[in-house]
């Protein structure tokens, strides 16, 4: 799908508050309403937009260490383990990778005993041969289009 830059627009502005109205986007875009209702139909039929959401700040919710978690898994167990930590709530992202790692998972702990337990748990998973958790010590930059 190409996007154009009022496209472009939209999703930026989308991305710093996914709760602007059509009114405003097109007050802010110089688009008309009906333009901007197409546009974000396009968007979301065509998958550009997958779903709408908040980004929370984990510490507010009592979540003092995040880890972003690199899992080496024995190529036969690899499926299973990914299952399993699929239904971790602890586990917030989770990628089958091509690089370092078989895994890549973001976790969020409560504090370091529970983030230690949590790596652990996953190290002690049928299969796994290796944890490698990074953990988060600064948010220099936040996610956007």
């Amino acid at each position: 799908m190409f996007l154009d830059e009022k496209d472009r627009e939209i999703l930026r502005l989308l991305s710093s508050n996914s709760r602007l109205s059509y009114s405003e986007l097109a007050r802010k875009i110089g688009l008309s309403d009906v333009a901007i209702i197409k546009r974000i139909r396009k968007l979301e039929q065509s998958g550009v937009i997958k779903k709408y959401t908040i980004l929370v700040d984990p510490s507010k919710l009592g979540y003092k260490v995040v880890s972003i978690t690199g899992i080496d898994v024995e190529p036969e167990h690899l499926f299973n383990v990914l299952n399993n930590l699929k239904e971790k709530k602890y586990i917030r992202y989770l990628a089958l990778s091509s690089g370092d790692h078989d895994l890549v998972a973001i976790i969020w702990a409560r504090d370091n005993d529970e983030a230690v337990k949590i790596h652990n748990e996953i190290s002690g998973m049928e299969g796994v041969k290796r944890v490698c958790p990074a953990m988060i010590l600064e948010v220099v930059k936040e996610p956007d289009p």
